[in-house]
Parts: structure tokens; sequence; C-alpha cells
């Protein structure tokens, strides 16, 4: 962005007023543009703090999400960064403005979605759902798919989101779906094997290589694309959907149905019969094939792209159940869950990081720091999964 590093004095920025070609704001006018951070413009609250609706003096609408002021990190090192994220536009990413630094506050500015998150239209409170209509579902796993085919394969930082799930995939007006999150991390350009060493993800959704032994390539990102795809399909959320005691998450039910032959049973029922059966099908044998237990055996995004649109075949392997959800997994990953004040902090990574490099990299985790406690967990608990395999 021009002038996004320059050295000019800031408040000859501010009286030029505001600029989004510039990349940065003043607290000024961020807090003019929130009502001074007013409660009633919150609209989220993500694993990297609050987000607010604000309206610039000039009409335009922006999501500004607060980062915790915590963080060590020092502000020349956090404008370069947000100046290389800035940097990857593409239609199914959400825009990044730009940032205001000022005494404690970090903040991003970002594109502002009108129909604010995939997992709120999917299964939030009846009020909030949206209906998505089947070409719509479909449009919103394809959109997902080439945001993440960008990332891995397209831009100059090969980035591993690390945290794709419903809640950061965001819809437009028009129901594009752009994925949000992406590229916060400490981006170390001449590090060829640099990679965090904090576990950041959501349980259910994470790889299993990922979370249970810090091995980081593109392919923890496909096989959370194949849980989102899922959920998409059936309408359902990965983690909350338990059709019976013995199945922790909607992908262990899913591989049931698969065995018997009923997968179309998870598509969900407020379609009623207006959709494609074939294209939910190759959905469902996709979203299957992308949470292969098998980093190697998932596909790449860009072989995702041409799957959904019909021009690959898909085959996905049959897998039985018994043979990647041992119950004592399953028991161990329920005690994460319920494991509130996570995150998986990681120093075991140490070990693991030039192992995770072996893709084309170097690969970038897209986390600056996750306080959510939602959204990560504690690698103690992680010891405790990994005694229990």
């Amino acid at each position: 962005m021009k002038g996004f590093l320059g050295k000019k004095d800031l408040e000859d920025k501010e009286l030029r007023g505001l600029d989004l070609q510039t990349g940065y704001f003043t607290l000024r006018q961020i807090k003019s543009a929130t009502s001074n951070f007013d409660p009633a413009h919150k609209i989220g609250e993500g694993g990297f703090g609050p987000v607010y609706k604000g309206v610039l003096s000039d009409g335009a609408l922006i999501a500004v999400k607060q980062l915790s002021s915590k963080s060590k990190q020092g502000n020349r090192e956090f404008v370069t960064e947000i100046g290389m994220i800035s940097a990857l536009q593409h239609p199914n990413l959400v825009r990044l403005f730009g940032c205001c630094i000022e005494g404690n506050q970090l903040l991003l500015i970002y594109e502002y979605m009108e129909n604010n998150s995939l997992a709120r239209a999917l299964f939030g409170r009846e009020e909030h759902q949206l209906h998505l209509d089947w070409p719509t579902r479909k449009k919103i796993c394809l959109g997902i798919a080439r945001g993440l085919a960008y990332l891995h394969e397209e831009s100059r930082l090969k980035i591993v989101h690390r945290d794709i799930k419903a809640t950061n995939v965001l819809l437009d007006k028009d129901l594009n779906a752009k994925i949000s999150d992406f590229g916060l991390a400490k981006l170390d350009e001449e590090d060829q094997t640099h990679i965090s060493t904090r576990i950041a993800g959501t349980i259910g959704y994470m790889a299993p290589e990922y979370a249970m032994r810090g091995y980081l390539t593109d392919k923890a990102d496909v096989y959370s694309f194949g849980v989102v795809a899922l959920e998409i399909v059936s309408g359902k959320s990965n983690t909350n959907y338990r059709p019976k005691e013995e199945f922790v998450y909607l992908l262990d039910w899913a591989y049931v149905l698969q065995e018997q032959g009923n997968l179309l049973e998870l598509v969900d029922p407020r379609l009623g019969s207006s959709y494609s059966s074939e294209e939910a099908m190759r959905l469902l044998c996709l979203a299957l094939l992308c949470t292969n237990p098998s980093p190697t055996l998932r596909p790449s995004m860009s072989s995702v792209v041409s799957m959904i649109d019909g021009k690959i075949a898909v085959q996905a392997p049959i897998i039985k159940r018994s043979e990647t959800n041992p119950d004592a997994r399953f028991k161990a990953f329920e005690r994460i869950s319920q494991d509130s004040q996570t995150h998986v902090s990681s120093s075991f990574l140490d070990s693991q990081t030039q192992r995770g490099m072996s893709m084309d990299g170097p690969w970038t985790g897209s986390s600056f720091s996750v306080e959510s406690k939602d959204d990560t967990r504690d690698h103690s608990s992680s010891s405790k999964l990994l005694q229990d395999l």
C-alpha cells in the first residue's frame, strides 16, 4: 500500500483525511468510526480479540479487529507484517486495508462483511441463520477452496492458515465466501524454515498430525476445509452435532454412513429435495478425501477446486472408523474439548519444525497471538491425548 511504511508525520496523514490506500489509520479516526468502540458496534469476538463495525467519514463500512495489547512484538515488525498481509489480495480473502498503532492499541482495519460468518448463517441462533440454497452452498465451498489455493500455491508468501473453520469464513452481501484471519504471524523472509512455535487451531477442525505432533504443512488446511465442507452440506456443526453418544464428531458419523452407503443422509434437511444429489455426493466424498488421516493422501487445494467444478473425479477411499478413530483417541479429544481454559503452547514443536517444512515452503502459520479460550488448546492436554493413544 502506498505510503504504508513511509516516514511522514502521522499528523500530516490525519490532516490529509482518511485514505484507504495509505494503509494507516489514526486512533482518532477509528474511535470516530466506531463511536469510541461502542459495545453496540461490536459484531464478533475472535481468537485475536473483539471486532467492531465502523463507518468512515466518507461513508465506507469497515471492520476493526482490536488485537491484544499485550503483544511483545515491536511496532516496526508489526507494521512490516501487516504490509505483507495487505498485499495478499484475492476475491475470496477478506481484504486488510491497514492498521492503527497508537499507545497500547493494535488495530487491524478490514473490509466489512455484510452477512457475518458462515457459522452464524448455518448454525447460529435462528434469527441469525440465512437460507442458503444448494447453488449458494456450492459457491461458498468453491470460494473457500479458491482462497486457500491462492494462499498455498499462488501468493508470494506460502501461508498455511491453521485455523480454517466456519467462524473464520465470512460472507459478503452477495454471499461470496471470504477467508479471514489469514497471515497473522510473525513473518520472517530470511528464515526459510520459519514456523510459529504456537499451535493455533480449533479442536474438531485440526488435522491429527498437527494437533498431536505439531507437523504443519498446507495439508493441515486441506483437512480443515474438509470438515467445513461437511458442515456446509449437512448444515450441522462438526463439534456440536452428536447423533449418538459414541460419536464425538459429525465427521465420525460421516465415516459410518459412508461404510453403509448412506452418505446422502447427511444432506441438510432444510434443503428438502432442492439439491443435486450428484453434486452433494461429490462434495461429501471430497470432504472425506480431504480429511484422510494421512496428509499425503489429501489433495492440494487447486485439485479440490477442480473436483468441486467437476473437472476431476473424486475418489474418496473407504476409511474404516476403527482404523482411524480408536476409542481412546476420542476420549482424549473429549477431554480436550471440555477444557475451556486452553491454549496450546508448544515448545514441543521445536523438534518438529524441520520435519514440518518438507513441503515447498516457507510455510508460514497464520496466528499472531491466540488468546481465545475456545480457539486453542493447552499443550498439557495434548500430552494427555498422546498418552492415551
